[in-house]
C-alpha cells in the first residue's frame, strides 16, 4: 500500500510532480474538497460548482499533486471570493499576470482552462518544459528563462515549499499558509462521508466512488489511534477538537470532552466567524460589555490584505451580515498570547461559585494563517480567544474583533502558527 505524504508543516509540503510514492491521498475527492470549500465560503458562485473535479481530472493528466494546487488556489483567491485585483469572471485561479497595482492579470475562457493554466504554471516551476502552455504568462516565463538560474540551485525534485518561496518571495508565510489549509482539510473533512460522490465520475469517468481507507493516510490513522486512549491531556483534547471543528478557519464551540459535566440547555449557542447562516432562525449572541460595534471597526476587517507576488488575491474576510454566526470554540494549549476581555453567550449554563472555571479558551477566525490570542474578562472569568488573522492585517482584524465581540479586550501575543497559539492559550488557561 502506498502512503501518500501529508504536510505537517511548510517544510513537509510534497513534491510538485506525482510519483509512485507521492500520490494524492484517496480521501481527497472532489465532493469532500467542495464541501471543504463551501465551509470556508458559503457563497461560492455556482460557476465553480465542479472546480475540484477539474483539478483532479487535469491534475491526473499532468501527473501533478493537484490537491496542494487546489489549496493554493483557495489561498490565492480567498476561497473563491476574489477580493484582490483578479475577478471571478477571469477564471484565473493563481493570479497569473496579476503583478499588483490593480493589474488584473490574464483571463481564461472557462473554469477548466483556468485550472489547466494554474497547474501548467506549477509544472513550469517544477522544471518541466511545456510545448504549448495555456497562459501567456507561462509562455513568457518559459521563453525568457526567468526561472532557469533559480532552478539550477535546486537539488532533486522540486517541492511546493521551494515553489512557494519563488512564487511569493515577499511573503514569509506563503508556504505555511498553504500547509495550514492542507492540514485543515486532512485533519477532519477528509474522514467524513463524501457528500457529493458523483463529482468523482466527472473527474474520472467510469470509476466508482472508492471506499476511503483511513489507514493509508498517516494523519488520519494517528487521529483514529488516539481515540482509543482514555487519558488525554487538555492540549490533546484541544487539538482533537480543532480537527473536528475547524472548517477553513471557522470553529464550532467545543467543551473538549466535558459535554456531560454540564447539562445542555435548549438554546445552546454556537458562535462562529464567517460561517453561512443556517436555515433556522439565527440565534442571538450576548456580547461582553454589550454595545453596538462601531461601523468603522467592523468595516476595517473587510479591507484588503497586503498583496502577494506574483499572485494577488486577499484571503476571505469575515462577513458583516448579522444573519451569519460568529463561531467561537474551546481549544488547546500553547503559543504566544493576546489578552482581551471575554466572550460569552446567553446560553452559557450558570455554575455555582465553587464549580465556575476561572478561565476559558475559545477560537474564532478571519480565515488567515496567523493567530493572535485575545484575553477578555467577563462574569469573573478570563476568556482567551485564539483568533486566526491574515498576514499583514493582524492588528486591524484583532481590533475589529475586540470592538465587535470583546469590549475592553486586548491582544497579548501574535503567532505564525495556529497550533502554537492554541498551546500558549492553554498554557495561560490550563482549565480551558
Amino acid at each position: 500500500m502506498v502512503v501518500a505524504p501529508l504536510p505537517a508543516s511548510a517544510a513537509d509540503l510534497p513534491q510538485v510532480k506525482m510519483t509512485k510514492t507521492n500520490s494524492v491521498p484517496a480521501c481527497a475527492t472532489p465532493g469532500r474538497l467542495m464541501a471543504f470549500l463551501n465551509s470556508r465560503n458559503g457563497n461560492v458562485d455556482g460557476h465553480f460548482s465542479t472546480i475540484a473535479a477539474d483539478y483532479m481530472r487535469i491534475g491526473d493528466e499532468l501527473k501533478i499533486r493537484w490537491d496542494i494546487a487546489f489549496f493554493q488556489m483557495l489561498l490565492e483567491t480567498g476561497n473563491l471570493t476574489f477580493k484582490g485585483d483578479v475577478k471571478s469572471n477571469q477564471n484565473n485561479f493563481a493570479g497569473l499576470g496579476a503583478t499588483g497595482k490593480h493589474v488584473p492579470g490574464e483571463s481564461f475562457a472557462d473554469v477548466a482552462t483556468g485550472v489547466k493554466a494554474h497547474l501548467q504554471h506549477l509544472l513550469l516551476y517544477a522544471g518541466e518544459h511545456l510545448d504549448d502552455p495555456v497562459a501567456e504568462r507561462t509562455r513568457k516565463v518559459q521563453e525568457w528563462g526567468v526561472l532557469t538560474d533559480w532552478q539550477k540551485t535546486l537539488k532533486g525534485p522540486v517541492n511546493y515549499e521551494q515553489v512557494s518561496k519563488q512564487w511569493a518571495p515577499t511573503s514569509r508565510r506563503y508556504a505555511r499558509d498553504i500547509s495550514n489549509i492542507a492540514e485543515s482539510f486532512y485533519g477532519s473533512p477528509c474522514r467524513a462521508a463524501d457528500p457529493n460522490p458523483e463529482l468523482l465520475a466527472l473527474a474520472r469517468p467510469g470509476s466508482a466512488p472508492a471506499q476511503t481507507s483511513t489507514a493509508s493516510d498517516p494523519k488520519v490513522a494517528m487521529a483514529d489511534a488516539g481515540a482509543s486512549s482514555s487519558k488525554l491531556s487538555g492540549a490533546e483534547l484541544a487539538r482533537r477538537a480543532v480537527e473536528e471543528a475547524r472548517k477553513s478557519g471557522s470553529f464550532v464551540r467545543s467543551g473538549l470532552g466535558a459535554e456531560e459535566l454540564v447539562p445542555q440547555t435548549d438554546d445552546a449557542q454556537t458562535v462562529a466567524v464567517g460561517e453561512p447562516a443556517q436555515p433556522e432562525k439565527a440565534q442571538a449572541v450576548k456580547i461582553i460589555n454589550a454595545a453596538a460595534p462601531p461601523a468603522d471597526a467592523v468595516a476595517a476587517a473587510s479591507a484588503e490584505t497586503e498583496t502577494r507576488r506574483p499572485a494577488d488575491s486577499a484571503p476571505v474576510e469575515p462577513t458583516k451580515k448579522t444573519t451569519k454566526k460568529i463561531q467561537t470554540a474551546a481549544l488547546g494549549s500553547g503559543t504566544k498570547s493576546s489578552v482581551l476581555p471575554g466572550i460569552t453567550s446567553k446560553s452559557t449554563p450558570t455554575l455555582s461559585p465553587s464549580a465556575r472555571p476561572t478561565c476559558k479558551v475559545w477560537t474564532a477566525s478571519y480565515g488567515g494563517g496567523h493567530s493572535v490570542i485575545i484575553r477578555a474578562r467577563a462574569d469573573r472569568q478570563d476568556n482567551y480567544t485564539v483568533l486566526d488573522v491574515n498576514e499583514g492585517s493582524e492588528k486591524r482584524e484583532a481590533a475589529a474583533y475586540i470592538a465587535a465581540y470583546a469590549k475592553g479586550g486586548e491582544t497579548v501575543g501574535e503567532f505564525t502558527n495556529p497550533s502554537q497559539a492554541l498551546d500558549k492559550a492553554f498554557e495561560l488557561c490550563p482549565d480551558g
